[in-house]
């Protein structure tokens, strides 16, 4: 049965996902991609008029992908610092579903040949520096991390802990369970959020 056209875009986003993992962004080309696929180089470009529609497409399910996660963390209303931990948790997860995601942030093809690309992928890191920011915020308020903490640092931090360990892993031929290793590691780094106990006399 022949694929619907929505079928067919769906199967060639995948497959760009896929090859972007295995071929590296910056060496993946839309011949690849229609050899993987099953069609004509023309017929990929009858679905994504240029490769850079292409990446935006790719960037889009990433981002849906992303946000749907970030919505059952939500909907669960946990305390502030579980939230915080789940939201981690969640995109070390979709990093381990789909590995070409810290190749992506680092291609070429981001940083100097796709604006739309590059601020496609900025808005969908601040949307989730955002959530971070407001739970960070609210846990504050609450006395369960210190007084002092500055909840946009904070959410810097945190994700500069996901990007940072996921370079590692990648780096590393993914040698470990990523969101093992991050959970131990974003335990560290909640602890130095809370409030320090007051020293006793002796």
């Amino acid at each position: 049965m022949r694929k619907s056209a929505e079928d067919r875009k769906a199967e060639i986003v995948a497959t760009m996902l896929s090859l972007a993992d295995e071929l590296g962004p910056d060496r993946l080309t839309t011949l690849a991609v229609a050899k993987a696929v099953g069609v004509t180089q023309p017929g990929i470009f009858r679905h994504f008029p240029t490769k850079q529609d292409l990446w935006l497409a790719v960037a889009a399910q990433i981002a849906q992908t992303m946000t749907s996660a970030w919505e059952v963390v939500l909907e669960a209303d946990a305390p502030p610092k579980d939230r915080v931990t789940d939201l981690i948790t969640v995109q070390l997860r979709q990093i381990t579903a789909h590995p070409a995601i810290p190749a992506i942030l680092h291609s070429r093809e981001l940083h100097t040949e796709n604006a739309a690309l590059r601020a496609q992928f900025i808005a969908l890191m601040t949307q989730f520096q955002t959530l971070l920011v407001d739970a960070l915020t609210e846990g504050r308020a609450q006395g369960v991390f210190r007084a002092d903490l500055v909840p946009k640092d904070a959410a810097i931090l945190l994700i500069s802990l996901v990007q940072g360990l996921a370079l590692r892993w990648s780096l590393g031929q993914r040698a470990f369970s990523l969101e093992t290793e991050g959970g131990r590691l974003l335990a560290c780094q909640i602890d130095l959020f809370r409030p320090q106990a007051p020293e006793t006399m002796t």
